[in-house]
């Protein structure tokens, strides 16, 4: 395998785990406000105005930001997409990778510790395989 498609494949690699890894944590640590959804009936089961809100539904609102609702669905899907288009020998663009390396250097700046940097190192793995001498080992 060609050095860009392997950068690739790790940057992918790293997206997918940091992503399901999220949203596998979200659902062991908040089960209960998961499981509520469906026996709510799912249609409305996190309200957007929380300011009339208990504590439970500050929690159950939190529960959604910090799972199905954050950027770890986009961030596995970035990955599977990043996985396939190196499996094709198509280049991803540097600034998808500039991108996704400022993002998760601003968030491992706000919440530290955390493994936002992980994602900063996916970030500029794009860019080196972008940026790489030979475009044409990605094809």
């Amino acid at each position: 395998m060609k050095s860009g498609r392997r950068l690739l494949r790790w940057a992918s690699g790293i997206m997918v785990v940091l992503g399901l890894g999220h949203l596998s944590l979200v659902a062991m640590t908040a089960w209960t406000d998961v499981a509520g959804w469906a026996d709510r009936g799912v249609w409305a089961a996190v309200p957007l105005d929380l300011s009339t809100g208990t504590a439970g539904s500050l929690r159950n609102a939190l529960t959604f930001w910090a799972g199905p609702g954050s950027f770890a669905v986009p961030l596995v899907l970035l990955g599977c997409l990043t996985w396939r288009l190196a499996g094709r020998g198509v280049a991803v663009p540097a600034g998808i990778g500039w991108g996704l390396a400022a993002w998760c250097a601003v968030g491992g700046v706000l919440l530290v510790p955390s493994p936002y940097f992980a994602g900063t190192v996916a970030g500029l793995l794009v860019v080196l395989a972008a940026r790489t001498k030979d475009r044409a080992a990605l094809r």
